[in-house]
């Protein structure tokens, strides 16, 4: 009796198992695709983690955004975010009046000025 309660587990834990291995040989594209979802990366003028955790926060508030993650030293932002919430262009912007550049728009001038002395792009790396 307890094997024949037993079959239809093991049934769809192997369900489950495949399920999962099939979608993870798909393609993150097309994972991207099917999901609504679309990843953009922009170049800032990021010096630091504080500035990494200003920015991703900044961002966690908008709009559409899934994700958020800025790699400080290289400076570039990957953003994911849902297709028909919000564009790449709303993001730049979003950055942007945070205080920092995203690709070729300038920081926000009030917004630059409210940064820590240590944040400004003129400062080195810390």
């Amino acid at each position: 009796m307890k094997s024949l309660l037993a079959l239809p587990f093991f049934a769809l834990l192997s369900l489950t198992s495949t399920a999962q291995t099939q979608a993870q040989t798909v393609p993150a594209a097309v994972q991207a695709a099917t999901n609504g979802t679309a990843t953009a990366q922009f170049k800032t003028s990021a010096v630091c983690d504080m500035c990494k955790a200003r920015i991703e926060k900044s961002l966690a508030y908008e709009k559409g955004v899934q994700s958020a993650v800025l790699d400080v030293p290289t400076k570039v932002l990957t953003v994911t975010y849902k297709a028909d919430k919000t564009t790449p262009a709303a993001l730049r912007t979003a950055v942007q009046k945070t205080g920092y550049d995203a690709d070729e728009l300038t920081a926000d001038a009030r917004a630059y000025n409210r940064l820590p002395d240590c944040c400004k792009k003129t400062n080195p790396t810390h």
